[in-house]
């Protein structure tokens, strides 16, 4: 399913890139993250995101916006960890993610853009504190959805977006369900 849909994306690419318009640009900001579950702390931790991005115009209306970040995304666990999966509590967890959300902009007005579309996560560091019989804590693909805005002002951007994560992230087993959140707010320079 999940290469089917890259393919998808990858063709549709390559397709609008010969009609319409590209702008390319590089973008960073921060990331207000979280981890639900009853096994990590309810609150919401700070990390960084930064990569580039693709616009293809499809009209004055509608854009695709394919983009290459690299996420961080720390978290602590509970105090109802150690009862769920007998470990002893555990601080500073730290993921980093390479994060691809494939955007579709609805040009509100030649300033304001609305965005949604899905992400796919691939989880290229983990944090080694987790383990259980040899196997990593964390799943190395995560699937979202996303939804925000994006002001442009010439080649300047300024977005915020919601990151919702569908999949669930844990590799331990079924006590308990992961799913990450993130809000993302940033900068970015097109050309």
């Amino acid at each position: 399913m999940k290469t089917k849909l890259i393919s998808l994306a990858v063709t549709l690419f390559i397709f609008s890139a010969t009609y319409s318009q590209v702008h390319v640009g590089i973008k960073a900001g921060a990331s207000i993250n979280k981890i639900t579950g009853k096994s990590f702390k309810d609150e919401f931790t700070y990390g960084y995101h930064a990569g580039g991005f693709v616009t293809i115009d499809l009209g004055k209306t509608f854009s695709i916006q394919p983009e290459v970040l690299f996420n961080q995304f720390k978290t602590d666990t509970s105090s109802s960890f150690s009862s769920v999966y007998q470990f002893n509590k555990i601080n500073d967890i730290k993921l980093n993610y390479l994060t691809v959300p494939i955007l579709l902009n609805y040009n509100v007005n030649k300033i304001l853009a609305l965005q949604a579309g899905p992400q796919f996560g691939i989880l290229i560091d983990k944090n080694k504190k987790l383990l259980q019989n040899g196997e990593d804590a964390f799943k190395t693909g995560d699937f979202s959805l996303v939804g925000g805005l994006q002001l442009k002002l010439v080649s300047f951007r300024v977005y915020g977006r919601y990151v919702l994560g569908l999949s669930d992230i844990s590799n331990i087993g079924n006590a308990d369900k992961w799913k990450s959140q993130s809000i993302q707010l940033g900068v970015g320079i097109g050309i």
